[in-house]
């Protein structure tokens, strides 16, 4: 067989092995955001530094949303491929660093070096989606992409609980190293593609601004009242440094010809509104993952593995609303009514988990916990939703991303306040409960308290409960202002391009910032979920060929693959061989198809009728995008293009 034959079984098998490796450099920059989370009082306890606790999430936050849009450009001038193995190796050097840490401040440094590579490792792999599967498979590969960030979600608190209690807390990053090298060479080994080059403008100087004002704020927040009074001369300089940022990246995003953030976007209503309440949801998500093991391994003495498994029904919770939501919006057409309800469900869950004290039981605890996940659940989801139907098409990447990023600042904001606050309340409860002579322990390790006399063990776990508790409670303060604010969310009717959300933006998965492979994604969605019989029946009448569904489909792939065999065009698609040659046997009595040495290719009357479905094809996504007026873009036409001729993916069968 010659090797032109071979190339679409070769094309699979490689396309197979760059996403093994982009799932892997996916989960392991999704997981570090929540895999430290059980581990933190054990870390705390033997590094010192209670009062940066909420540092060691926040750094590796913060780190990775400011990064995140400057790679997307990387990736655009430099190549994928280069930019998502520099992006493996400062993870990779980041995470080692993390298990060598001595004390606080090199942990801290250090997850700041591995949120650097973190999100190129997101935004970079979602691109390279883009770059090596065919449009009309790209929203299931999208899709996986989703539900991987989902699962790490769940399984990161556990995962971190399991290698404290059974190897050390260091290995919640030595184990980065055997699973990044691999990836980094498979990508080096199978990776070739190389897009073309776009010409861009890097925001170098808005990042800048934005890193620096954000870190400010953190910075503000967390070591004001506790390391350094608030009228001290080094937060006063702190706040003014954070707003002087802010207010220059606002003037900098208003001039530079491509902003990371279009200020513009902010005339939307919706965009403003919903960007302010991802901003508190992920105050909410990040605020309870972080400080929920302290409760559970030190007031209710559990392991770090168990405080991972009581972690679990909260993202149960979530997953189960988030796909819910999903499921309903496609059915029913409507969308604002989840995010007040799901608003409404977290400041509730935030109040339960409030009352939480040292005679809670476990199951009650895991119940409110529940409340809160699938509360979030039914807002993470549909404010990307509402964001891709409101904003105009030039928008749609930018504002996409830009929706996901609020809810990380929200997160790494919000960490830094949560500590803010338990650490000067714990020293308060501490000094009131103690007697001055009592001698406390110079760690916070779970084990550590646990051996503590009666005595002293009593009041500081009163002193930690009662600590938590304002925590929480200033959670449900803010995220009923969120309650507030998705009122004024409008309802906008939903474009058809709105269906295609899913699985896939369960968790609001950081997306590539160019309108064009996000529209590509959106719709190569859709076009795979089409009834395929249906569809294809449907095409066919309007093109007013007289093929079935199934020759119409063949035609397309042979066009496609030749010269190929029936055997080649099955591998290649993952269909029954039989269902093929039977078919293709057809086409050729008809004489829609012919045979040679190399395989079957079209002949001129089959390339009439495949071009004639093609334009039909066409019409149809050109109706599902009327509103972003295609006619206006000239942007649009290539995508149109691609997913016209692509069709859909697999065989049809009749119901």
């Amino acid at each position: 067989m010659s090797s032109t034959a071979r190339v679409p079984e070769t094309q699979q098998q490689r396309v197979r092995v760059i996403f093994g490796a982009l799932i892997l450099v996916f989960l392991l920059a999704s997981l570090d955001q929540t895999i430290v989370s059980t581990a933190l009082p054990t870390i705390v306890g033997e590094l010192g530094g209670l009062q940066h606790l909420s540092w060691v999430v926040t750094a590796y936050l913060l780190a990775s949303t400011v990064s995140g849009p400057l790679y997307g450009k990387f990736g655009d001038l430099y190549g994928r491929k280069v930019v998502m193995q520099t992006a493996i190796v400062i993870f990779l050097v980041g995470s080692a660093l993390c298990g060598v840490s001595q004390n606080m401040a090199e942990l801290i440094a250090f997850r700041a070096l591995q949120g650097l590579g973190a999100g190129g490792l997101i935004v970079t792999a979602i691109a390279v989606i883009g770059d090596v599967i065919p449009p009309r498979d790209r929203g299931r590969y999208q899709g996986i992409f989703g539900a991987v960030f989902g699962v790490s979600t769940i399984i990161g608190p556990l995962l971190g609980g399991f290698f404290v209690d059974n190897l050390s807390w260091r290995w919640i990053f030595y184990v980065n190293l055997p699973i990044g090298a691999v990836a980094f060479a498979v990508i080096g080994a199978v990776f070739r593609i190389r897009p073309e080059p776009k010409q861009h403008k890097v925001d170098y100087l808005g990042a800048g601004l934005l890193a620096g004002g954000l870190s400010a704020v953190v910075l503000f927040t967390s070591l004001g009242g506790s390391t350094w009074p608030w009228n001290s001369a080094q937060i006063i300089a702190l706040m003014v440094i954070g707003v002087v940022a802010l207010a220059g990246f606002v003037l900098v995003e208003s001039r530079v010809p491509e902003p990371i953030l279009p200020l513009s976007l902010f005339r939307n209503r919706t965009f403003a509104v919903t960007s302010a309440v991802g901003f508190i949801v992920g105050l909410s998500l990040f605020g309870a993952v972080t400080y929920l093991p302290l409760y559970l391994q030190i007031v209710k003495g559990v392991s770090p593995t168990k405080s991972g498994l009581q972690l679990t029904p909260m993202m149960l919770g979530l997953l189960v609303t988030s796909v819910l939501s999903g499921q309903l919006i496609s059915r029913w057409g409507k969308y604002r009514i989840f995010p007040i309800v799901g608003t409404a469900v977290v400041t509730v869950g935030m109040v339960l988990i409030s009352r939480l004290g040292i005679t809670t039981s476990l199951w009650v605890a895991a119940l409110d916990m529940v409340v809160l996940g699938l509360g979030l659940g039914l807002v993470m989801q549909v404010l990307v939703l509402a964001v891709q139907n409101a904003v105009h098409y030039r928008f749609l990447g930018v504002a996409t991303s830009g929706s996901t990023m609020f809810r990380s600042i929200g997160g790494s904001i919000g960490v830094s306040l949560f500590g803010a606050i338990f650490t000067n309340r714990l020293h308060t409860e501490l000094v009131h409960r103690l007697p001055a002579s009592a001698h406390l322990p110079t760690t916070t390790s779970p084990a550590t308290i646990r051996a503590l006399p009666t005595a002293v063990h009593d009041p500081y776990v009163h002193a930690l409960t009662a600590a938590l508790s304002p925590v929480f409670f200033v959670a449900a303060i803010i995220s009923s202002i969120a309650f507030v604010l998705a009122l004024l969310i409008p309802e906008i009717p939903l474009r058809n391009t709105s269906a295609a959300e899913g699985i896939g933006e369960a968790f609001a998965t950081p997306s590539n910032t160019d309108s064009e492979q996000e529209l590509e994604r959106v719709l190569s969605v859709i076009a795979r979920r089409d009834e395929r019989w249906r569809a294809y029946s449907e095409w066919v009448n309007r093109a007013g060929v007289d093929v079935d569904p199934r020759e119409a489909w063949l035609l397309a792939r042979t066009g496609e693959h030749a010269p190929a065999s029936v055997q080649q065009i099955a591998e290649a698609r993952g269909v029954d061989e039989e269902a093929v040659r039977g078919t293709m046997e057809r086409l050729e009595q008809r004489g829609l198809v012919k045979s040679s040495r190399q395989g079957y290719e079209l002949t001129p009357e089959g390339r009439r009728i495949c071009e004639a479905l093609v334009v039909v094809r066409r019409a149809t996504l050109e109706e599902l995008v009327r509103d972003w007026s295609p006619a206006d873009h000239a942007q649009l036409a290539p995508v149109l293009d691609r997913l016209a001729r692509s069709l859909a993916s697999e065989m049809p069968t009749p119901a």
